[in-house]
């Protein structure tokens, strides 16, 4: 959770895209919600009932200050769902503590649809013990302004952690991900795979960062970000890092921005599709990939339902 009396700024290196205390304005202008703190803890070896579901909703002119904490011990599996949203001008500022026991699994799946007005702030720390995976999706579709900044500490061997997302934004919205993977133990996986579709004057930004600690041989780490750019206004800033301090890994890393390809669009409308309908393909098909990767079968059903309807409204 931020310190509201001691904004970052974008001079901090890792700020350096979003300038949040422009976003927010007046701090004391809003008014301070008492503090909301959900807990969830699962013992060793849970695995029934394992869908829940948590609803964030912003309130007008609130600063709200919400804490999420996840326990999930040895064995235990989870399959959670957190809803954002809201209504006129608030901020969210956020705070979540995830820690995987040996074994545990997490399937964390975000849906972000907060107001035109709305901030999120989003500070999450995930620990992940031996054996552990986590499986983390994000849909950014709402909020004026939204910053996840994810650490996540792979301290325990063979440990898999994936954070993958979406972003489908247009106006003047702004959705930065910032992720740091710090690999602490020996044959861990970590994936970080976003795709972003931005229009109008929407401003995406992806901060990835492999960390690979000293002994932590047998890394598995990948980061990709892709963009399209729908208008000539919007803008995606991206910065792939890799800090390796083991020799027997295999990192890499890679990002592009650009326009919807003209040739397979070419290819479509001689087939007999529209303009519309043949943008309408090409864009679904860059966003499936990461879709794909939800576990759950009724979630996946339900994102590919949200990204379908933007995706037409932005034709």
């Amino acid at each position: 959770m931020l310190d509201v009396q001691n904004l970052p700024s974008p001079t901090e290196e890792r700020w350096k895209y979003t300038n949040l205390p422009r976003a927010v304005g007046d701090v004391a202008s809003y008014a301070v919600e008492a503090p909301r703190e959900i807990v969830i803890h699962k013992n060793s070896g849970w695995t029934g009932g394992n869908l829940e579901e948590i609803v964030w909703t912003g309130v007008d002119g609130a600063l709200q200050n919400p804490r999420l904490k996840i326990v999930l011990e040895e064995g235990a599996q989870l399959t959670l769902i957190e809803r954002h949203n809201g209504a006129g001008r608030y901020w969210k500022n956020m705070a979540s503590e995830i820690e995987l026991g040996r074994g545990a699994v997490l399937n964390h799946v975000r849906l972000q649809e907060d107001g035109s007005e709305g901030v999120l702030t989003d500070m999450a720390h995930l620990s992940m013990g031996r054996d552990s995976v986590y499986n983390g999706f994000t849909l950014n579709i709402g909020g004026a302004l939204v910053r996840h900044d994810v650490h996540a500490v792979l301290s325990g061997e063979n440990g898999e952690c994936s954070y993958n997302g979406i972003n489908l934004l247009n106006g003047a919205q702004h959705v930065d991900t910032t992720i740091l993977m710090e690999h602490m133990a020996a044959r861990c996986r970590s994936n970080q795979f976003y795709r972003s579709v931005l229009d109008g004057k929407a401003r995406g930004v992806f901060q990835g960062k492999v960390h690979v600690h000293e002994g932590a041989q047998k890394t598995d780490g990948y980061q990709l970000s892709n963009a399209i750019l729908l208008s000539p206004d919007a803008e995606m800033d991206t910065k792939p890092e890799l800090e390796i301090y083991a020799d027997d890994v295999k990192c890499s890393h890679g990002a592009t921005t650009g326009q919807l390809d003209e040739e397979p669009l070419f290819y479509l409308r001689s087939r007999g599709l529209n303009a519309a309908e043949a943008r309408f393909l090409l864009m679904q098909a860059f966003v499936d990939e990461v879709v794909d990767k939800i576990v759950d079968e009724g979630v996946r059903a339900e994102v590919s339902e949200k990204v379908e309807g933007w995706l037409k409204g932005a034709l």
